[in-house]
């Protein structure tokens, strides 16, 4: 399965990245998957070019590519004025709005305060939901107190394997069809036999 990270983070080493890379890692341990890693800040410029003239460059397209063809996504975003960067959501403005329908998506985000921590709930959540992206029920946000503090490595966890039930419960090559199981048969065969 494939797994792409998109980090929205700035600077050089980035907390943002450091969190992506420990979701992916964690969903490594559960699943084989190959992670590729989406860094918007190499992008910046392109996702500028793109939302002024509709095309997208080179190294754009390539990104496009494979977040829309992935298996599941992880997505990491600073938290800029109690939201999302402007980059990460520049980058989600220039994907087609039907691309990520019934991907299974991983949100993320870091800041320097607990404080921030809805903006998972009040600007990722309704973001991925008006994409139609399938978003785990845990979302994990990483202050800067939370770092080697109890309790992140277990969301890390817990929304890794979300992930992974997710990205197995989905089918494996876009337009394939979930095999159907008729109710009476799924019935018959909760019953005792006898």
């Amino acid at each position: 399965m494939k797994l792409v990270v998109v980090s929205a983070g700035l600077s050089v080493p980035s907390s943002t990245r450091l969190l992506g890379d420990r979701l992916a890692a964690a969903v490594g341990r559960q699943v084989d998957v190959d992670v590729e890693v989406v860094e918007l800040r190499d992008l910046a410029v392109e996702i500028a070019h793109n939302l002024t003239n509709g095309f997208p460059g080179r190294k754009l397209a390539a990104a496009l590519d494979a977040v829309t063809s992935a298996d599941g996504l992880i997505v990491v975003t600073p938290v800029f004025s109690a939201s999302y960067s402007g980059l990460f959501k520049s980058f989600f403005d220039v994907i087609d709005k039907d691309a990520l329908a019934g991907m299974p998506v991983l949100i993320a985000a870091t800041g320097g305060t607990a404080r921030h921590s809805l903006v998972l709930e009040h600007a990722l959540r309704p973001l991925f939901a008006y994409l139609r992206a399938v978003v785990v029920p845990t979302g994990v946000y990483a202050a800067s107190e939370d770092w080697g503090a109890a309790g992140l490595d277990g969301r890390i966890e817990r929304a890794a394997g979300e992930l992974v039930g997710l990205m197995a419960g989905r089918p494996a090559k876009k337009g394939a069809e979930p095999e159907v199981v008729p109710f009476e048969e799924q019935l018959a065969a909760l019953r005792p036999a006898g």
